[in-house]
């Protein structure tokens, strides 16, 4: 197969309460419709956002990625439009790592290591894969390699309501259902973070497992600090505790804390990752498909096995696209805990997509069908503006 056109599309879909959950005091929507959130001082869009790629060979097949576009999404699509897809196009569909490191060396020594740029290319690299698995009749993770885990276990990610005492009763909702791990968002822990720590494991009992999402909120000291405090409540891990710049001051932390510490969803690389994994172990690495794409995805879950390090794969903000890729991928590793389950998302986008792909009582199901296994229905495209 020969490449013959990739085009881009931002995919929008409104919600009633925005991500993490409602506005807190002195948060507002800007013109451009973004909050920044006070809790890490990120900015955040009210809508579900992402950008799909469509990669279309020259027989008529069409493979399908996805990657961030909650922010600024025609950067994006622009560097795919005018930088990425003009070197494909007439290109065959081979070696799709030979082709992730052609685009990724485009621009490297301009300094675009990640970002925007890593973003387009994870797009692209997935949609490559889909393209590539339809072909050969067979899920992307077959072309990966042995499938290892048949269902993929997940936790809840994110209790978004106003107020503590809503949080807890939404988790215990949660695990009336059959829901036994939990993460909450420390940006929105407007009561503090150790009181939401403390009335979660009351509510859920000993045996819950429960998470929290420190969102690059503190210098090492603090986090060495708030940890303490945390401890004799038993979270599973900190994830992202310190600044992403800090990576000696993860490295500390991670060998010093008595509570697990989890990172890199916003590494973009092996390369990133094999540079902070070299300062020091973590207990848990974070891919992010719609950062990493498959390649990417793939080569860090690698490089983890060789570090003894477990892989709990993060999931944000998408369609369902990057999220299948996440899933095919993760049935091919080993040293899988779990995945994030971004519930408030995943519910309800899922819909936009024609796929057996779910969630349950055990976690993720598979999807069966060749490629990613996931294509867009007439909902998705009602929420699609092609950008040229």
């Amino acid at each position: 197969m020969r490449i013959a056109a990739i085009d881009t599309f931002i995919v929008t879909v409104p919600r009633d309460t925005p991500y993490l959950g409602p506005l807190a005091e002195g948060e507002h929507v800007n013109a451009r419709g973004y909050i920044v959130r006070k809790g890490n001082g990120t900015i955040y869009p009210t809508v579900d956002r992402s950008i799909v790629v469509r990669v279309t060979a020259e027989d008529g097949s069409v493979g399908w990625g996805e990657t961030y576009g909650i922010c600024a999404p025609k950067a994006t699509c622009e560097i795919v439009n005018d930088l990425l897809a003009p070197v494909l196009v007439g290109a065959k569909v081979g070696d799709i790592g030979a082709s992730w490191d052609l685009l990724y060396g485009l621009m490297r020594v301009r300094g675009a290591w990640g970002g925007f740029h890593v973003d387009a290319i994870a797009a692209i690299d997935i949609a490559l894969w889909d393209l590539k698995g339809k072909a050969a009749g067979k899920p992307v993770r077959e072309l990966i390699g042995e499938t290892v885990h048949r269902a993929i276990p997940g936790y809840l990610s994110g209790l978004p309501a106003a107020t503590l005492e809503d949080r807890v009763a939404l988790a215990q909702q949660w695990q009336a259902r059959g829901i036994d791990a939990f993460k909450f968002a420390a940006v929105v822990s407007h009561e503090g973070i150790v009181a939401e720590m403390a009335a979660l494991r009351e509510a859920l009992g000993d045996k819950a497992e429960i998470l929290i999402d420190l969102h690059w909120k503190f210098s090492p000291a603090e986090a060495a600090d708030l940890i303490a405090k945390l401890a004799p409540y038993r979270p599973g891990f900190v994830e992202a505790p310190v600044k992403p710049e800090d990576i000696a001051g993860l490295a500390h932390l991670a060998a010093t804390s008595p509570v697990p510490v989890a990172a890199g969803e916003e590494w973009y690389t092996e390369y990133e990752a094999t540079n902070r994994l070299a300062a020091g172990p973590l207990a848990y690495i974070q891919p992010e498909m719609g950062h990493t794409g498959i390649t990417q995805f793939v080569r860090i879950a690698r490089l983890a096995a060789a570090k003894r390090v477990a892989v709990a794969p993060h999931a944000t903000v998408g369609t369902g696209i990057f999220l299948a890729a996440s899933l095919q991928a993760s049935a091919t590793i080993p040293g899988l805990w779990k995945h994030e389950w971004q519930h408030s998302v995943f519910e309800r986008n899922l819909a936009l997509l024609d796929t057996d792909m779910g969630h349950g009582e055990g976690g993720y199901v598979l999807p069966t069908g060749p490629g990613l296994g996931v294509e867009p229905n007439a909902r998705f495209w009602g929420h699609a503006e092609r950008v040229a």
